[in-house]
């Protein structure tokens, strides 16, 4: 489910046999930093979906004069289809790769939430990339567009209610655009310029060793999620902007951009119905500003032969995202009376603008030798927001990732990581005050946990299958039960598996 209509549903409560299915694939996992060794993923829709900037896996022949002939056996080559008879080299010799990608997912809720039971969902996703120099002679030039068919149903929003959702890739079934921009490189290379429609989770706010986990919180972080309009510019909607990154040194990245604030286009209804095939490119919502600064340290060199770090690599960023429009208080009317009061004009104080800062770090703590596969990576993603005009005041990530946990499974990991979401102090004020002046007994919610465990198997270099439990402490900080208003929502247990398969 979606941010803006999971977070209405929310609020709205507050006061008052497994099957397995064969999946197809898309696009490279790819990381906006991919700091020192990444991990592989199972792709789970936004921080792993492709990085236009790199070309799809299977551009066979592309750059034969400049590296060795990509495997093409069944078992060892980088996607199902191979070089589909030819296609993809012809296509390569003129800078255009075509990636298509299915992940295929059963969750299934083994206690507590609203309701026990399993949901499919599934996502296939397609990207058309062009090196605009070598299709038509523009230097520094790249065409990005890409599509997703979303299929299935959202266990999140049938069964648990919770506000980090158990799956990066549940979203309405439909068939939508997802981004579509023109990057130019300028400055020599030091820069590059993206124009278009574009979703945020690919570049900011990213965190490589979060990557591999299966909870939405792990990708696109909860705190944007619920608080931004509509859930801000990320899977499964984008906005229309323009983005700058700049690199003045091998350890330095900046990122700035300025977006529409809202990307579905307006706020009665459900986002993504209201946007339902991506095509609403609107300029009218007020503006997202957002920036990041990246510190990155003892990163390997793209070139086998230079001189390579012997220290551990990682990655470290600060941000923050700034929108203009208004947004209302979570406690207090116009009045200055609590909304839970019965004289209450139940029209909330407007706050003009919202914003958040964060920080993510991702390092390596460990690796058996300097050319093992075998390592450990830990990761922490910090961020907050004013508690008047938000649902989530707080959000925290962490974890680790154990890469070749065994001998001969160089590409497996083996997964831990919990998600935190604090409950904003207006909201909790406003439980406070439905409890004191309308609902005796009422619950006050204080904050929602999350904690992942997986396993991610690569089956060849195109498939990978993907086990996962999760448990979820005072589901959307501890909301009663619509069925049973009485009590809470009980603490969830979900297991699940997942399979994604590179054409």
């Amino acid at each position: 489910m979606k941010k803006g209509l999971k977070t209405r549903l929310l609020l709205s409560s507050a006061p008052a046999g497994l099957t397995l299915l064969l999946s197809f694939g898309i696009m490279p996992t790819a990381l906006a930093q991919a700091s020192g060794e990444a991990v592989p993923v199972a792709n789970s829709a936004p921080a792993e979906a492709p990085s236009p900037s790199k070309p799809a896996p299977g551009n066979d022949g592309a750059n034969a004069d400049q590296t060795p002939a990509a495997p093409t056996g069944f078992w060892d080559r980088s996607n199902l289809l191979g070089a589909m008879g030819g296609l993809r080299p012809w296509l390569g010799k003129y800078g255009v790769s075509v990636s298509l990608q299915e992940t295929s997912e059963y969750l299934n809720n083994l206690s507590g939430g609203v309701k026990r039971g399993g949901a499919y969902d599934g996502l296939t996703q397609l990207a058309i990339n062009a090196d605009l120099e070598r299709a038509v002679g523009l230097p520094g030039g790249t065409f990005n567009v890409s599509g997703l068919q979303i299929h299935g149903a959202s266990l999140t929003q049938r069964n648990l209610l919770t506000l980090q959702s158990a799956s990066g890739i549940e979203a309405d079934s439909t068939t939508r655009l997802w981004e579509l921009w023109y990057q130019q490189s300028v400055l020599a290379g030091k820069a590059d310029l993206k124009v278009g429609q574009q979703s945020l989770d690919q570049e900011f706010m990213v965190s490589q060793y979060a990557a591999p986990f299966m909870n939405a919180t792990f990708g696109w972080p909860v705190l944007p999620s619920v608080n931004m309009p509509a859930g801000g510019p990320a899977y499964p909607l984008s906005s229309l902007g323009v983005r700058l990154r700049a690199r003045p040194s091998d350890a330095w990245t900046v990122l700035a951009g300025v977006f529409d604030g809202n990307p579905a286009g307006g706020d009665a209804g459900d986002p993504q119905k209201l946007n339902r095939h991506g095509t609403n490119f609107n300029l009218g919502n007020g503006a997202l500003l957002i920036g990041e600064i990246q510190y990155a340290i003892n990163q390997r060199s793209a070139d086998a032969s230079a001189p390579q770090p012997a220290a551990l690599p990682g990655t470290y960023k600060l941000g923050f995202w700034y929108n203009t429009e208004r947004f209302a208080d979570q406690q207090f009317d116009n009045t200055g009376l609590s909304l839970a009061n019965p004289a209450s004009t139940r029209m909330p104080q407007s706050h003009r603008g919202n914003y958040s800062l964060y920080a993510v770090a991702d390092q390596m703590v460990w690796r058996a030798s300097a050319d093992s596969p075998q390592s450990v990576g830990v990761f922490a993603r910090v961020m907050g927001a004013p508690g008047d005009r938000n649902l989530v005041d707080v959000g925290v990530n962490a974890g680790m990732t154990l890469k070749a946990p065994f001998r001969g499974r160089d590409n497996d990991v083996v997964g831990l990581a919990v998600g935190y979401a604090k409950i904003g102090s207006h909201s909790r004020g406003l439980d406070s005050d439905t409890g004191a002046l309308t609902t005796p007994g009422y619950p006050v919610r204080s904050a929602e946990t999350i904690i992942e465990a997986t396993y991610l198997y690569q089956v060849t270099p195109w498939w990978q299958l993907q086990a996962d439990f999760q448990y979820a402490f005072r589901p959307a900080g501890g909301i009663p039960d619509p069925g049973n208003p009485s009590q809470r929502v009980g603490n969830e247990a979900v297991a699940g598996v997942r399979t994604n398969i590179v054409f």
